[in-house]
């Protein structure tokens, strides 16, 4: 008789789960940006909100939970309910932390349902507008000078950021210093004000400050230049090989039930491909590239051994 009770609760399991999904949604959903607001990833998730709460037929609300390189709002994903009413939109920082920190509070892969690839987008070297340096080769002629002494500040320790720094020292033999913030938005505001030298950072944190002239953008980190900055040649220009892109993309707790993955997915895809929203996106330098759920796990996937080897290559290690 134990097995059939066991049975039968199963079932009952399964069924409410279904009639759980069939209904979704049925009340607000949270999206966690794993930032400070006014940096690149909350742009891009109030980019998206409006139009996404517009197709679900309920609120969305963006939820900031930054620090410790996405950590902290990553983790409070993972601790969340499976049922969909929590995503959260990472950047492709989600797959280099796991080769920068030695335990992390959930595995990147098993805790989290991938949901779609949302955009890519060149990280855009910038300068104050007083910094001599115009181009890369006169930045890194400035850094074989000054070795390790020549500051640039990324958004934490393992930042896309910093990764493409690191990858640009490990093609020239450059050096330089960095410094970490808890975001964004308020490393942004050393660099404006001139504390900073430089920054490698995404093109929706540093648009606007380009286009009101607060900071100079000498190069971008795509193979090709970018649409939106097309007089600014990219670091390959002068690096031959280079690029570092950044990726963003929205990810739930593991477990959501495959319907809920569909809708969440599909309405997403459909946000992506509206014209006002393409076009704001493309304005602010990133390619809307909406995927299937497995095209974007495999791209973790894929990432997780690419910024393992890099992490390993250039010895870096979180503090």
């Amino acid at each position: 008789m134990s097995g059939i009770r066991g049975m039968l609760a199963l079932a009952a399991v399964v069924a409410a789960t279904a009639t759980h999904a069939q209904g979704f949604p049925s009340k607000t959903i949270r999206l966690i940006s794993p930032f400070p607001p006014g940096g690149g990833n909350d742009t891009m998730c109030r980019t998206i909100q409006p139009k996404l709460s517009e197709l679900l037929g309920q609120p969305v609300i963006v939820d900031n939970r930054g620090g410790a390189n996405t950590i902290i709002g990553t983790e409070a994903l993972a601790h969340a309910a499976p049922d969909g009413y929590t995503i959260e939109l990472v950047p492709n920082v989600h797959a280099i932390n796991p080769a920068l920190y030695a335990k992390l509070p959930y595995d990147p892969i098993k805790d989290f349902t991938p949901i779609t690839l949302v955009g890519e987008s060149p990280q855009i070297v910038t300068v104050h507008p007083s910094l001599p340096a115009r181009t890369i080769n006169a930045l890194l002629a400035l850094a074989r000078h000054r070795p390790g002494e020549v500051q640039y500040g990324s958004s934490g320790i393992g930042s896309v950021g910093q990764m493409a720094v690191v990858q640009l020292e490990q093609m020239t033999g450059t050096k330089f210093l960095h410094v970490p913030y808890r975001g964004t938005a308020p490393m942004l505001i050393d660099v404006i004000n001139g504390q900073l030298m430089f920054t490698f950072a995404s093109a929706l944190g540093v648009m606007p400050h380009i286009s009101s002239g607060r900071l100079r953008a000498i190069a971008t980190t795509s193979a090709k230049r970018s649409p939106a900055l097309p007089q600014v040649p990219t670091v390959a220009e002068s690096v031959a090989g280079y690029s570092f892109i950044l990726w963003y993309g929205v990810i739930a707790p593991a477990g959501v039930p495959q319907e809920v993955v569909r809708r969440l997915n599909t309405d997403i895809g459909k946000v992506l491909n509206d014209p006002g929203v393409r076009s704001s996106l493309a304005q602010q330098g990133v390619e809307a590239s909406p995927t299937t759920a497995k095209e974007f796990g495999d791209l973790i996937a894929s990432d997780l051994k690419k910024y393992a080897l890099l992490v390993r290559q250039s010895g870096l290690k979180a503090q």
